[in-house]
């Protein structure tokens, strides 16, 4: 139900003013310990100049390098890591067309092809989705996590629920509520947001117990640099998962993947494979997943084409 819930909402969600990504790491002292179930990234000033770069992810170690697009650098001196893992960012990094490979006095070295912008990266937007406020699991301690943090602008629960007011006070007061109808589209904002400071320090919770909780100061650079890696990540992304390779699969028009043969919105991850009664090996159907999150969002599929075609959008969205 969650999942069906949360591709729902990232399609309705689209629009080309922004970036809808899904699970997304957004712990920053201890990676892993925090998932964020949906990102929105709005664009910045350097958006455009960062979608003519390249239309997926560009790795951080080549992003955090000491290489520009000036005079190229050796591998050597651009990269503080053991010769292999450098090795393997730079091919990465030039498969995506972020640097270029020369020699320099007989040594590997590398360039970029643009200059990498800085300020590309608008507003960032987390969205914990909670289709039934009955079973709530860790809803609390992460939405706590989330506010006490501060490394995105707002953070929203989205619930499929009806909202008391004994809900809203178990949760931070800074974080806002949507009441989402799958089925319709429909999105009710009942509790407006209220702005976090990414800019500023911030706490992040290791653990809590009864007796003590366990935290970690996180400063402003690190919130910066984890920030940029969460929009690099989802810019990279996106948030349609590819089809099962089932005679059964199909999407919807808007790219989520759909079994013919049980009537709905499946998991492929999860629900298809040889596990299911109905499985039928074949090649995964043709979705469209570029063109319709080209067509839909602030995502530019083909930089190498005309180039971003479109005015960075900088509307509000909530």
């Amino acid at each position: 139900m969650e999942y069906r819930f949360e591709l729902a909402l990232c399609a309705a969600l689209e629009s080309p003013d922004r970036v809808v990504a899904r699970q997304l790491g957004a712990g920053v002292e201890t990676p892993g310990t925090r998932i964020v179930d949906v990102c929105l990234l709005s664009p910045g000033a350097g958006f455009e100049d960062r979608a003519a770069i390249s239309a997926e992810r560009i790795p951080d170690p080549a992003i955090e390098a000491a290489v520009g697009p000036g005079e190229a650098v050796p591998v050597a001196d651009a990269f503080d890591l053991p010769p292999e893992r450098a090795a393997a960012v730079v091919d990465r990094a030039v498969e995506v067309g972020y640097l270029e490979r020369e020699r320099r006095n007989g040594r590997p070295a590398v360039r970029a092809t643009a200059r990498y912008p800085d300020d590309w990266v608008g507003r960032l937007v987390a969205v914990e989705n909670k289709p039934d406020l009955g079973t709530p699991g860790d809803l609390e301690a992460q939405l706590r996590y989330d506010a006490a943090l501060g490394l995105f602008d707002e953070v929203v629960l989205a619930t499929g629920s009806y909202v008391t007011r004994a809900h809203l006070n178990r949760i931070p007061d800074a974080v806002g509520v949507w009441r989402f109808d799958p089925e319709t589209g429909e999105r009710e904002v009942v509790r407006e947001p209220t702005p976090l400071d990414p800019d500023a320090p911030g706490v992040e919770i290791r653990a809590e117990r009864p007796s003590r909780t366990d935290v970690a100061l996180v400063d402003a650079e690190a919130k910066a640099r984890k920030r940029r890696r969460i929009a690099e990540r989802a810019y990279g992304k996106g948030w349609r998962p590819r089809p099962p390779g089932c005679a059964h699969a199909e999407a919807t028009a808007d790219g989520r993947p759909r079994c013919a043969q049980f009537d709905r919105v499946v998991d492929p991850g999860r629900e298809c494979g040889s596990g299911c009664r109905a499985f039928d090996p074949a090649d995964p159907p043709e979705t469209g997943r570029d063109r319709l999150r080209d067509r839909r969002t602030a995502w530019v599929a083909d930089p190498d084409g005309d180039g971003p075609r479109r005015q960075s959008g900088l509307s509000r969205y909530l």
